[in-house]
């Protein structure tokens, strides 16, 4: 059934079935491109202040010639551990221009964590703004790490601005602490050395690896996705098509312009927000600390822009914030709900006080990352993660590989974005890929008959109740759709009589919600074996960075 292509009929016209993913040779081909083309106009809006595409450009280059003075070879690879500000995309345009590896690393790090992704990528340099730079001090002897760049928060903000802003970071806020990399050198004294050097340009080809993407530490140890140049390339292409039908409607006299609150060491924003930024010739307003919503909301108040990426708990925050309205919503073309299940009260409130529908897609570290979204023409919330995209086949494989039409199934995803593989992890590789070259994602979901996926969850979050099947997504959409609740989340902890049971972990927004009211509404919406055996209230959700609920420090806590 899955080899037609149902899903095909629910494309919204003009959406292509296929991209080409040879279109360009290289990553570095593309962004060569978008340089020369666009060189005027503003790449990166970051504090009020705007980098132009022709500034990355020489900046970039002046940086991968620096690189490359440090006697790095082709295909080494290089770490950033960086939150969003304009010197990420110099160094990503620097890195792959010079012939090596882009090694995203989250910032949040603790030392062991950094450790264990320098010592797996084998990285030899990396560019680590001086926050964290203690972090690094404490494991870099354990690590292939010769080389440290060291990035401060106005490095690109001008002499007086960034100087100020680097004083506030450091001094007032005190957000760097103490730290001793004798051998560090300064970003901007590297650009300053590589002004007077010539990049040496690498024939970079389509199989050559372009970044290594960390995924699966929430769930055990964290393993380097392989993304070579033409997966990114033909991930950032399907996502352009898909996204097509709304951004044809950005009025001719205004530049493309996209809200990156996700950071850039994730995938979704990486390819998304940053790789299809550069190809479309867009700005991209940069937001450093997503979490900070004032902030965030002031520096949206002073932008236009058509294209908002986010997470759930993103777009759940803004909405419910008492400055939402400082902001005009009214030039949004298309937001797009990524990274964990968009609920169904949230998208409506979030279309309640915007106009614009959350679009939710489905992707992974794996597929570079977008494997399937609802159409962008959409007018409501579907509670699907919409159809495959362009170029993209998707199918569900029960627990020996074959595959099911009826009912639940593992999804499975094949395509030009699909990984290469675990970074030297051939075992990891061979236990997801199979012999006909889907990638298996672990992920529980079912299809209607037009070609729409639903997740009903992942393998390992099921909570097995005296032999019944309970997918904390169903329950989870069900509470929020209770007054009064702000977020929540269910685990599975152990129980003497069924095995497991249903943990249910509320964050209020009326605080004078209680449990019975909220097992009253369990028992009215959820048959027996689903209703929660242990209700607790909590101030705040431990999440990853993107905003990531994680389950598993809730199963922790008893």
């Amino acid at each position: 059934m899955t080899t037609e292509r149902a899903w095909l009929s629910a494309y919204p016209a003009g959406v292509p079935a296929d991209i080409d993913p040879t279109a360009y040779a290289s990553l570095v081909a593309l962004m060569d491109e978008s340089f020369k083309k666009y060189g005027g106009r503003t790449a990166y809006s970051f504090m009020g202040k705007d980098i132009t595409f022709g500034q990355t450009d020489s900046l970039s280059q002046a940086f991968g010639a620096y690189l490359q003075s440090l006697g790095l070879a082709k295909g080494d690879r290089v770490a950033l551990m960086m939150p969003n500000c304009p010197q990420y995309p110099v160094a990503v345009a620097a890195v792959l221009r010079a012939g090596y590896v882009v090694v995203n690393v989250n910032p949040l790090y603790t030392p062991r964590e950094l450790e264990h992704q320098l010592k797996d990528s084998g990285s030899k340099a990396i560019v680590i703004i001086e926050n964290f730079a203690s972090t690094l001090q404490q494991c870099i002897a354990a690590t292939p790490v010769k080389h440290v760049v060291l990035v401060a928060m106005g490095d690109m903000l001008g002499l007086i601005k960034g100087s100020i802003v680097n004083y506030v970071v450091r001094n007032v806020k005190k957000m760097v602490p103490a730290y001793s990399l004798p051998n560090a050198v300064r970003f901007n004294d590297a650009v300053a050395r590589g002004t007077k050097l010539s990049l040496k340009r690498p024939d970079v080809k389509p199989d050559d690896v372009a970044l290594l993407q960390y995924t699966g530490g929430t769930t055990g140890v964290s393993k380097g996705a392989v993304l070579l140049h033409r997966n990114v390339i033909a991930n950032l292409l399907q996502s352009e098509a898909w996204n097509e039908p709304a951004m044809a409607k950005v009025p001719a006299n205004e530049q493309p312009t996209a809200v990156c609150a996700l950071p850039l060491y994730h995938i979704f924003a990486f390819t998304v927000n940053m790789m299809l930024g550069m190809r479309m010739g867009g700005k991209t307003i940069l937001i450093p600390n997503p979490r900070d919503l004032p902030a965030v909301l002031k520096e949206l108040s002073k932008h236009t822009f058509h294209s908002f990426p986010a997470v759930n708990t993103l777009f759940n925050g803004l909405a419910n914030h008492p400055d939402f309205n400082t902001v005009n919503w009214s030039n949004l073309k298309v937001s797009l709900g990524g990274g964990m299940a968009v609920q169904g009260a949230v998208a409506k409130l979030w279309l309640e006080k915007t106009g614009c529908p959350i679009c939710e897609g489905y992707g992974l570290s794996e597929t570079s990352p977008s494997a399937s979204c609802n159409p962008v023409t959409a007018k409501e919330y579907t509670g699907t993660i919409g159809v495959p995209i362009p170029g993209t086949w998707m199918k569900l494989l029960d627990d020996d590989g074959v595959e099911v039409t009826d009912g639940p199934g593992e999804i499975a995803i094949k395509g030009p974005q699909v990984m290469a593989g675990y970074w030297q992890r051939p075992d990891e590789t061979a236990k997801v890929m199979t012999p006909d070259g889907y990638f298996k994602t672990g992920d529980v979901g079912i299809m209607d008959a037009r070609g729409f996926f639903k997740i009903v969850d992942r393998k390992k979050d099921m909570v097995l109740v005296s032999g019944f099947n309970v997918y904390p997504n169903e329950v989870e959409e069900v509470v929020a759709g209770l007054e009064g609740v702000m977020e929540c989340a269910v685990v599975g902890v152990a129980d003497e009589k069924t095995g497991e049971a249903v943990k249910l972990v509320i964050v209020k927004k009326d605080p004078a919600l209680t449990e019975a009211q909220v097992r009253d509404f369990c028992r009215t919406n959820l048959t027996g074996y689903k209703q929660p055996k242990v209700v607790e209230f909590r101030a705040e959700m431990p999440k990853t960075p993107v905003g990531k609920i994680l389950r598993r420090e809730l199963r922790d806590k008893k």
